[in-house]
């Protein structure tokens, strides 16, 4: 395994499911968490539970809604001030909504949180992430990718109509396959820096069910009572390809749960040139909107 000396690792998405569990873990093998939040109450609650396992984590919050650019882009500025070096980034956090909402930026939210978040969230840490020497970016995509429906550039990246229940599980799965994408093409993008970069596919999690359906707590205790979708084995390809050196000898991987083994994206997920689009669109939306210089 690789070792850290008190490594600085960001982490989106850590109050609660894939998130927390890989904080808890990492804190125990000495990391310094640097956790993004929106709720002070549950950074509150994770920070208790933590304490209690790891009484001498150290651990800071920072606040913001990753479905605001705005804010994201904040979220970085400050990071990044905080932390000059930063060691692993792992964006995790992700939504499944189940009817349309449009941010204040113009994005549907699922997009927004999902792709744009995280992309730009990278974009604004690479400074202390090329300090570290050795750095790397994790991101949480799924297989629930291959239900994309047809990708469209650049259209998907601006798409505000409405949709069905049935209809949110194909816009989710093309969020998944843009995270991949994007993943491919920032180990390119960024050959060189010392950054390496992956994708995982963390298995179906009782953590990942919609919290917008009435009936997902129930259900989630139900899966647990049978032990299906277990997160900790979603966590634990995480923090292997955080630390296990075998995944340093190549960038933009996708990989799966359980085996550690690569996945080969759905199309068109592999094609170099859709990757390459993806990229510049994105681009170009974030800099037109003012949240890219």
């Amino acid at each position: 395994m690789t070792v850290y000396v008190n490594p600085k690792i960001v982490i989106t998405g850590a109050t609660s499911g894939l998130g927390q569990l890989v904080a808890l873990e990492m804190a125990n093998r000495g990391a310094h968490l640097i956790l993004t939040a929106r709720s002070k109450s549950r950074a509150e609650a994770t920070e208790k539970m933590i304490k209690e396992r790891v009484p001498a984590a150290e651990m800071n919050f920072f606040y913001g809604d990753l479905s605001s650019m705005k804010d994201v882009r904040r979220l970085g500025q400050e990071i990044s001030d905080e932390f000059p070096k930063i060691d692993v980034l792992l964006n995790n956090a992700g939504l499944h909504a189940f009817e349309q909402r449009v941010t204040t930026d113009g994005f549907a939210e699922m997009m927004a949180v999902n792709y744009f978040a995280p992309w730009l969230l990278t974009h604004s840490l690479r400074q202390s992430l090329q300090k570290a020497g050795n750095a790397k970016i994790v991101n949480v995509a799924s297989e629930a990718s291959r239900r994309h429906g047809v990708l469209q550039l650049s259209e998907d990246l601006l798409e505000t109509s409405p949709f069905s229940h049935r209809g949110s599980s194909e816009i989710y799965g093309k969020t998944k396959l843009l995270n991949i994408m994007f993943t491919a093409e920032l180990a390119r993008q960024w050959e060189g820096t010392g950054i390496s970069v992956h994708a995982l596919n963390p298995g179906f999690n009782v953590t990942g069910l919609g919290r917008e359906l009435w009936f997902a707590s129930l259900l989630e205790r139900l899966l647990n009572f049978f032990r299906i979708g277990d997160p900790r084995r979603g966590a634990d390809i995480i923090i292997r390809l955080m630390t296990d050196p075998k995944y340093e000898e190549s960038s933009g991987g996708y990989y799966n749960v359980g085996t550690g083994d690569p996945i080969k994206p759905v199309h068109p997920g592999g094609e170099l040139a859709m990757q390459s689009r993806l990229w510049e669109d994105t681009s170009n939306i974030l800099r037109q909107k003012g949240f890219l210089g």
